[in-house]
């Protein structure tokens, strides 16, 4: 009984270890992702829930980036919305409306999770933290909570997911408790992309609003 006990006490512990070691790599992962990982693509398909958790939206399409701070989010679905980041500014157009803006890249990226992900400073802009396994949507991941340490900014906190090394979802917590979730399929680390991917030009007769 007593070596029964013992053993079953062993295995209680290193099962402790092993998952405290898990959520450590968490980290890792993620600080690898970002010094290692300088470009990138992926569909991805995003669910934004209220946050009463009563209603969702679900759009989808095309993601691609290269660091420092140049980034393509091209929605298909349910209509076509372009954000493209050139290093100098971030531009949105919505091709229904033929409405295109800007703002300066700094003024638009800040401490965010696009900033995080295409050039933004760990340390100094986020608390990181790794999190215990997820079980639904999240299931079979990895996942690190990066906090912003500006506590009156735009989100609360950004889930990063890892399948491996390979970045699967991205889960962000806005200010007013409204979620959005990221899911990336496909994605090819490190691929060479055309410079011209990260440029936009307003089509003509379109509405340009420049801040």
């Amino acid at each position: 009984m007593i070596k029964r006990t013992l053993g079953a006490a062993a295995l209680a512990a290193w099962a402790l270890t092993a998952s405290g070691l898990a959520r450590a790599d968490a980290v890792d992962t993620l600080r690898a992702f970002v010094n290692e990982v300088k470009s990138g693509r992926a569909a991805f398909t995003q669910t934004v829930t209220s946050a009463d958790g009563a209603r969702q939206r679900t759009s989808s399409g095309q993601f691609e980036f290269q660091r420092p701070n140049r980034f393509r989010f091209a929605y298909t679905k349910p209509f076509e919305q372009t954000i493209v980041a050139d290093g100098v500014k971030v531009w949105i157009y919505d091709a229904d409306l033929n409405q295109a803006s800007s703002r300066p890249v700094a003024q638009a990226l800040g401490a965010t999770p696009a900033a995080l992900l295409v050039g933004g400073d760990l340390d100094k802009d986020f608390v990181l933290k790794a999190e215990p396994s997820a079980t639904g949507q999240g299931a079979g991941l990895v996942w690190a909570l990066a906090t912003p340490k500006v506590k009156d900014g735009p989100f609360q906190s950004l889930r990063l997911g890892f399948r491996g090394k390979e970045l699967a979802a991205v889960e962000i917590t806005d200010s007013f408790g409204q979620r959005s979730l990221l899911q990336f399929s496909g994605f090819q680390g490190n691929v060479p992309l055309d410079a011209a991917r990260f440029r936009f030009t307003p089509p003509a007769g379109a509405d340009v609003i420049e801040q």
